[in-house]
């Protein structure tokens, strides 16, 4: 099938859209991709509504400024749907569609994410599987990270043998890797771009660290460092997940700008290093995608601490759209009734499909 992917990620660029050919198996072939960007005027929609998801935190009812943050979502998918569409010369069979997250939860299996699937399956006229993070989080699981069942299609797809590792840097980092004998294990390492992108955002100098220039011109705080890494969720084993917005903040007021990226950079490699020491073999390679891999200072720092990586764009893949295609990917598995997470990924008792399926009630725009 061709199926067209979607993430709009915590990090709130906009919207990444790609068409993937698969049956949620193999990966066929790869269509365009593209990122829809949010407005400032979007941007801060949803913002608004992110602040106030963390306000609620899933008592009572769901905030207002949900319903205007669905209609940006929606909007902003559909721009991106219609370049990849234009691009392509033809509709997609099915649609994977995430939505855009405000509240990350697992242990009391919630996890929110905005959109309104069965109005995106109207204008797209193509049937759309969405949440498919809730199964696993009834079911017990952490409901993240969802992506491993394609990393490992990709490493197939590239004839990449284990023991090999996948890093995705985006809001938050997670692994999958991927054992020599072809088992999964995946969890959310810590931090990635999110932190750093809210310091610097904060500060009024841009929406991140661009090139790590920042991070590059600043020094390590190795007190607040250690107080980071003594968070519990490095403490924890097995499958795990996060919000970016577990951890505090309020110690960068009192840092320069340069310094407050320098140490969060630092805790983002430390993290990851900490993730790799709990893996069950060392990986012979580290495939990095996300935003992330286009920060070097990031890129040396992990390098320093785990040795071979090598993004996603070296090796012939689109760093900027793995997720976004890991969503139609896991789109197809779903309509086909595949394992989407694994007690390994997830924490879930068994392997589990996932995802409600809309189908299309009106004629496409």
């Amino acid at each position: 099938m061709l199926v067209l992917g979607y993430m709009s990620g915590t990090s709130l660029d906009g919207v990444d859209a790609a068409l993937v050919e698969t049956d949620g198996e193999r990966i066929a072939g790869f269509g365009p991709g593209f990122l829809s960007p949010y407005t400032d005027t979007e941007r801060a929609t949803v913002e608004r509504a992110t602040a106030d998801a963390l306000a609620w935190n899933g008592y009572g009812p769901a905030p207002a400024s949900f319903a205007a943050a669905e209609a940006v979502v929606h909007e902003v998918h559909m721009r991106a749907a219609r370049e990849v569409i234009a691009q392509a010369g033809q509709r997609p069979d099915l649609v994977g569609f995430h939505g855009q997250t405000v509240l990350h939860r697992p242990e009391r299996q919630l996890s929110v994410q905005l959109g309104d699937a069965g109005r995106l399956a109207d204008a797209l006229g193509a049937l759309v599987v969405a949440g498919m993070r809730q199964d696993d989080l009834m079911a017990g699981g952490q409901g993240a990270p969802l992506v491993p069942a394609y990393h490992a299609a990709l490493a197939a797809r590239l004839g990449l043998a284990g023991p090999v590792a996948f890093l995705n840097l985006g809001g938050v980092a997670n692994v999958t890797f991927i054992g020599s004998d072809g088992g999964l294990v995946a969890f959310d390492t810590g931090p990635a771009n999110g932190l750093i992108d809210q310091v610097v955002q904060a500060r009024g100098a841009g929406r991140y660290d661009d090139g790590g220039r920042f991070a590059a011109a600043g020094r390590v705080d190795a007190g607040v460092l250690a107080d980071l890494l003594a968070h519990e969720h490095f403490r924890g084993e097995g499958p795990k997940s996060l919000d970016r917005y577990d951890f505090p903040l309020e110690w960068a007021d009192a840092c320069l700008l340069e310094d407050a990226a320098a140490t969060l950079t630092a805790f983002t490699a430390d993290s990851v290093a900490l993730a790799a020491a709990s893996l069950p073999e060392v990986p012979r390679l580290w495939v990095v995608c996300g935003g992330g891999c286009h920060n070097p200072v990031l890129m040396q720092a992990l390098r320093d601490r785990l040795g071979v990586c090598r993004t996603a764009d070296e090796l012939g893949l689109r760093s900027d759209f793995v997720e976004a295609e890991a969503m139609a990917f896991l789109a197809a598995r779903s309509l086909r009734g595949l394992p989407l997470t694994y007690p390994d990924t997830t924490g879930v008792a068994a392997p589990l499909t996932g995802g409600t399926l809309w189908r299309p009630e009106a004629v496409p725009a």
